[in-house]
């Protein structure tokens, strides 16, 4: 964003952001590009778990990029799950405006960078761009896909979680996201994690490069996720209690090259 401010400022200085004389757009030019530069190059150390705890480390034991947010909410797990599974696009705020920055305005097919505004988020992710790799009723549901893969990949008709746990071959990136409830003083505490693993240097070098682009932005619509989760747990009747509606997993979809979760 510096380096384009900067740009901008040598064709035409943007007086209002006191960028004139013109040799101040390019001081921030220059400050922009270095920071790019120093978004590529910086390493991306990697994280290993030893021992698993959670469906999560056992799809993502080791990985390079990760983000992590959690909330509590005043309903007992048994809802807070069930909001967790029927949650929608329309109720997460700027859900659908960050998505259609990054997919730079264009159409698409249904995915979730352009959710359906009336079908739970995690039923178009698994009929789509995710898989399904982990379903614990009330506590945990992990998905993932491929944020890179080499040319030459041949995906099953009908991938399965034990298939994509085995991608280890160079130029892969395995993107693995869960919802974790657990019981809490106030109700629940609901966690969110992401977690990246590159399988190469090359693929690990790439996505660095567009993590640290768009992490502020995956950061703040994980947050507004969690927050449209409490709502809807907070404000659903007690019956559903009583009555938990299972996963859709039928016609999940073949993991593609998608944006990161």
């Amino acid at each position: 964003a510096l380096a384009l401010v900067g740009a901008v400022s040598l064709v035409r200085p943007l007086r209002f952001l006191k960028m004139a004389p013109r040799r101040r757009g390019l001081g921030v030019l220059g400050t922009g590009s270095l920071l790019v530069v120093l978004g590529v190059s910086l390493p991306a150390p990697e994280t290993r778990i030893d021992t698993p705890h959670t469906a999560l480390d056992r799809f993502a034991p080791t990985y390079q990029f990760s983000e992590h947010h959690e909330i509590r909410v005043a309903a007992p797990p048994a809802r807070t799950f069930e909001a967790v599974r029927s949650v929608t696009a329309s109720e997460i705020t700027l859900f659908r405006t960050l998505n259609t920055i990054r997919r730079f305005g264009r159409a698409g097919p249904e995915s979730t960078l352009n959710d359906p505004e009336n079908l739970p988020i995690l039923e178009v992710a698994t009929q789509t761009t995710f898989l399904l790799l982990a379903y614990e009723p009330g506590r945990e549901i992990v998905v993932g896909t491929l944020v890179a893969a080499p040319p030459e990949m041949r995906a099953p008709d009908e991938p399965t979680p034990q298939w994509y746990q085995a991608l280890s071959e160079p130029g892969y990136g395995k993107a693995v996201m869960n919802f974790l409830v657990e019981p809490d003083e106030a109700g629940s505490l609901i966690t969110t994690e992401t977690r990246i693993f590159a399988t190469d240097a090359t693929a690990r070098r790439r996505f660095a490069a567009y993590w640290r682009v768009i992490y502020p932005g995956s950061a703040l619509m994980r947050r507004m996720w969690l927050r449209a989760i409490r709502r809807r747990a907070e404000a659903l009747p007690k019956q559903s209690e009583i009555t938990q509606a299972s996963m859709v997993v039928s016609n999940l979809g073949k993991p593609q090259l998608a944006s990161a979760p």
